[in-house]
């Protein structure tokens, strides 16, 4: 066991390092995932302008690819169906409905123009040995533009994951120029599928966005559903909204769907129902709406980096300019040369150089007499007469020296000395050089991205406000249950948001979530579904002795399935009376006593003040209380606070 520890700890490493650096998370330079970046090199490679059977790319890229057809497939549909790279042949499957797409061997795909302009440079890609050293592949791609922004990923490694929402085309470039003339830009997701979108609280890349559905309403009755949040298919938002209807927590008739290329869900309300109020329900109960959290977590100088939106694209900016510069130090030194061979020739045509080589004995001797004949004009030269060059000149064949145009080469010579300080300006000016670029693509490419997801400000939804008031909820006292599975005497009517408070005849009670069946026991004086607005009524006897005192009082600030008491325990006390509203009338009955006149009387609940749950209350009287018979309520119902009320409240409170 002792060698076997070491052996596991390495071999697990090495395994968790392979998923997370060449599998799951994408590359911050390029924005893609191994798998990805070996398909689209394959297609660069195979490029002939005409589209290819993807069982014929899928074939190629796994010379590179080491775990089998079934992933490229996968991954290049997926890359196709973000429409930036990958220019699409055929039944590519439905991103609305979840359809798969068709066997490789009957879709074709090619690059898109954007991808060939954008993603690829022979000479500036840094290349590395395939998995099986046979062949060799590009390390990153010398990408242009953002692709981990604009394409956004999902991957989930060894102990981490990576969660980045795409965003759109025109915004990001728009966002390099903006941090390239050092001006302040926000960047928000874009979704392929559209929707409506809530930013407030997302952070830069990281945090979360709520997304919803595009609903319209068609007429009373019919609501339709026109473009479906992220990551939902329309089978998987009919599935929520027919459970939701099953659970009774919206009403409605039916449910269809017309889905093709685009979506169309339909959805009619129930009798007695107006299509208007099926939009919260629908947010608030189905996939209508999803929250989505980020990780914008990226593989940078081989290693796993946690990031944001700005600094992702400060980075892709900066390596932009340097892609540029080198690409145009590039053709610098490409013109360059180009102008050197052709001044080369001019000089040798023009002065008869060529002559020299009439007197020499073999071809070293030709070699010294043209190289000495050229030493009067190394100062015309920007760079080194070598022997490549002479070589060059001595295999010019006479055909072409007696039909060479000296005039048309001085003009070519002229071309090209504009074309190198043309160069040489946009090396010295190599940021709006960049602005330009930037542009420049705008206006090529940015017709075919435009916003697909709108932003918006959600309001909160409060389920409780909306959740329909239709679950029956039974108690029977005898045997002490209560719940929506109970068929007792005593029913309620409630929403599954409604608190319930259970009132023990010793003054204990606890409020409790609407139950299925639950045991509350038989010493229960009363079950009464409550909120902040509900008016209680309560005489109590205080010990012993029988002394009641009465309050009125409203049930907040509470803990779910917490014990608590109405008045403080000791041996006698007890509830005499409990009743909610406003109105009610007691008869107090009292315990006949030598020269005690008055039996019984009136006491009315309106004559007292609205106080907290842990008031003590006011002492009816001195008398011993034998009974409380409730004998009246009148007609005026009010079961909310008037303004009195709230403030003697608050003011208990406080105390």
């Amino acid at each position: 066991m002792q060698y076997l520890k070491p052996l596991m700890e390495k071999n697990f490493l090495e395994y968790a390092s392979y998923v997370i650096k060449d599998r799951a998370i994408p590359h911050l330079d390029d924005g893609l995932k191994p798998v990805q970046r070996r398909i689209l090199y394959t297609m660069m490679k195979m490029d002939d302008g005409k589209f290819h059977k993807v069982a014929n790319i899928i074939g190629d890229t796994m010379k590179l690819h080491p775990h089998g057809d079934a992933s490229i497939s996968a991954a290049l549909v997926v890359i196709a169906n973000k429409e930036y790279f990958i220019e699409k042949q055929g039944n590519f499957g439905n991103i609305y409905t979840g359809d798969p797409a068709s066997a490789p061997r009957y879709i074709e795909a090619r690059l898109t123009p954007l991808a060939k302009e954008v993603l690829f440079n022979p000479e500036l890609t840094e290349m590395e040995d395939s998995y099986d050293g046979r062949i060799q592949e590009p390390l990153v791609l010398p990408s242009k533009i953002p692709g981990v922004l604009l394409m956004g990923s999902e991957g989930i490694a060894v102990g981490m994951a990576t969660s980045i929402l795409p965003h759109n085309f025109n915004e990001v470039l728009q966002a390099q120029i903006a941090f390239l003339q050092k001006k302040s830009f926000e960047l928000y997701p874009d979704f392929f599928t559209g929707g409506v979108m809530d930013v407030s609280q997302y952070q830069d890349g990281n945090g979360k966005v709520k997304v919803r559905a595009h609903i319209e309403v068609v007429d009373e009755k019919t609501v339709v559903i026109r473009e479906t949040p992220v990551g939902m298919t329309t089978d998987m938002l009919i599935s929520s909204i027919q459970e939701a209807a099953n659970k009774g927590k919206l009403k409605i008739s039916s449910i269809t769907d017309y889905t093709t290329d685009v979506v169309e869900i339909e959805v009619k309300a129930a009798r007695g129902i107006k299509a208007e109020s099926l939009l919260q329900p629908l947010y608030a109960f189905t996939n209508c709406e999803v929250s989505l959290s980020n990780n914008f977590l990226v593989i940078d100088k081989q290693h796993p980096v946690q990031m944001t939106v700005t600094s992702v694209l400060q980075e892709n900016t900066e390596r932009l300019l340097q892609i540029l510069e080198a690409e145009l130090e590039l053709e610098l030194k490409k013109t360059e040369q180009k102008w050197h061979e052709k001044k080369l020739q001019a000089l040798f045509i023009e002065h008869r150089i060529y002559r020299h080589l009439e007197n020499s004995e073999n071809y070293q001797t030709a070699v010294k007499a043209v190289t000495d004949a050229f030493v009067p004009f190394h100062h015309e030269f920007k760079m080194a007469i070598g022997a490549e060059d002479i070589e060059k000149l001595l295999n010019i064949p006479i055909q072409r020296i007696a039909k060479f145009d000296l005039e048309k080469n001085y003009k070519e010579l002229k071309t090209l000395e504009k074309e190198i300080r043309r160069i040489r300006r946009e090396l010295k000016n190599i940021t709006q050089y960049t602005i330009n670029y930037l542009t420049r693509l705008l206006e090529k490419y940015g017709a075919q991205f435009p916003r697909k997801t709108k932003i918006a400000t959600f309001e909160e939804i409060k389920l409780k406000d909306i959740a329909l008031i239709n679950q029956k909820v039974g108690w029977e006292p005898d045997t002490g249950y209560l719940g929506t599975a109970v068929k007792g005497e005593i029913q309620f009517v409630c929403s599954p948001y409604d608190r319930m408070v259970v009132f023990e005849k010793d003054g204990a009670y606890r409020i409790i979530r609407v139950p299925e069946k639950l045991f509350v026991g038989t010493n229960v004086q009363d079950v009464f579904k409550v909120s902040s607005k509900t008016i209680f009524n309560l005489i109590y006897f205080a010990d012993s002795s029988k002394v009641c005192y009465a309050k009125r009082f409203v049930v907040k600030g509470f803990i779910l399935d917490k014990g608590y008491d109405l008045f403080p325990k000791v041996k006698g006390a007890k509830i005499a009376h409990l009743s909610t509203g406003s109105g009610v009338v007691v008869e107090i009955q009292y315990v006949p006593a030598p020269r005690l006149k008055k039996l019984k009387e009136e006491y009315v609940f309106n004559e007292l003040a609205v106080k907290g749950i842990g008031a003590r209350g006011n002492r009816i009287s001195t008398k011993a209380v034998r009974r409380v018979k409730e004998i009246k309520k009148t007609t005026e119902v009010e079961n909310s606070l008037t303004e009195s009320e709230q403030l003697e409240l608050m003011s208990d409170q406080e105390k």
